[in-house]
C-alpha cells in the first residue's frame, strides 16, 4: 500500500556520468504514472502470436521452440502488443516484467503496459525490471505470488518507480544496452568453440570399429594403433603401480589444432 508520509532521502546512483553529477536527484513516481494499462484486441491473422519468455522477453513463438497450438476463436481475445510494449508475465518473482521488440498479439492472461509520457525511455526500464531492486520490490508486494497468484496492474502501481531525465535514462539504457551486445558476441564466440571442440573430438578419437583417430598431433603421427583395453585392465595396472598410457603427456602446452 502507499505511504503518503513515507520520507525518504533523495533517489542519487551512487555512479553517475560526469555530465549528470550536478543534475540533481532522481524523481520517484509510482508505476501508473509512467505506464499505462492497454488492452487493444483489434487484430487480424496476420500478426504474430507472442511467447512471453524471461530469457528472450516477448518473441514470435515460431522462432523458437515453442509449440502450443492455438484456435482461431481463441485468437480473436488475444491482445495487441506494440513494439516497446511491456508484459507482465503470470509469475514474476524472478523478474517477469518483459519487454518487446515486436509487433504482434498475446494471451489476453497477459497485462500490456506502455508508457504514459514521453518522459519514459522504454529502453531505461526494459533494464530497470530487470535489476535485483525492482525485483525484491515487487516481491515484497506480492504476497502469495508463489501459491499462483497472478500480478495485477494494481500491484505494479503500487511500486514506486525512479525517473532520471530523459537524457540520462538514455545515457544508461545505451551504456547496458552496449554491454548487452558484447555479451551476445561472447556466447555466439563460446557456442562456436563448443561446436569446435565438437567436431575435434570426433577426429582426435578414433571412430567407432577404428584404432587410429583421424586427427593426430605431428609427434604422434607414426606412433601407429591406439591399444584397446578394459577398465578392469586399467585399473590392474594401476593397483600394480603402472602408469596406463592414456595419461595426459606433461609436455603439451594445450595448443589446439585450428584446422
Amino acid at each position: 500500500m502507499r505511504n503518503k508520509s513515507d520520507k525518504k532521502k533523495p533517489l542519487v546512483p551512487s555512479l553517475r556520468f560526469p555530465e549528470f553529477r550536478e543534475a540533481g536527484a532522481w524523481e520517484v513516481k509510482y508505476g501508473n504514472s509512467l505506464f499505462i494499462q492497454i488492452s487493444n484486441k483489434e487484430h487480424n491473422a496476420s500478426l504474430p502470436v507472442l511467447a512471453i519468455t524471461q530469457e528472450n522477453g516477448a518473441i514470435p513463438r515460431h522462432l523458437i521452440d515453442y509449440h502450443v497450438s492455438v484456435t482461431e476463436k481463441s485468437l480473436k481475445s488475444y491482445k495487441v502488443v506494440d513494439i516497446g510494449d511491456f508484459i507482465i508475465s503470470l509469475r514474476t518473482f524472478q523478474g517477469g516484467i518483459e519487454y518487446s521488440d515486436y509487433k504482434g498479439i498475446c494471451s489476453p492472461a497477459y497485462i500490456v503496459l506502455r508508457a504514459a509520457t514521453e518522459e519514459v525511455i522504454n529502453d531505461f526500464f526494459r533494464h530497470y525490471f530487470k535489476t535485483e531492486k525492482y525485483i525484491a520490490d515487487l516481491n515484497r508486494n506480492l504476497e502469495g505470488l508463489r501459491d499462483g497468484k497472478m500480478v495485477s496492474y494494481k500491484q505494479f502501481s503500487e511500486i514506486k518507480l525512479p525517473l532520471p531525465i530523459s537524457p540520462e535514462q538514455q545515457k544508461i539504457a545505451h551504456c547496458l544496452s552496449s554491454l548487452d551486445e558484447v555479451i551476445g558476441l561472447q556466447a555466439k564466440k563460446v557456442q562456436a568453440l563448443k561446436q569446435h571442440k565438437k567436431g575435434l573430438m570426433q577426429q582426435l578419437f578414433p571412430a567407432e570399429g577404428e584404432t587410429t583417430p583421424r586427427l593426430r598431433f605431428p609427434e604422434f603421427r607414426e606412433a601407429g594403433a591406439w591399444e584397446v583395453q578394459t577398465i578392469d585392465q586399467l585399473a590392474s595396472k594401476i593397483a600394480q603401480g603402472g602408469t596406463p598410457k592414456t595419461s595426459i603427456p606433461k609436455y603439451w602446452n594445450g595448443d589446439i589444432p585450428w584446422i
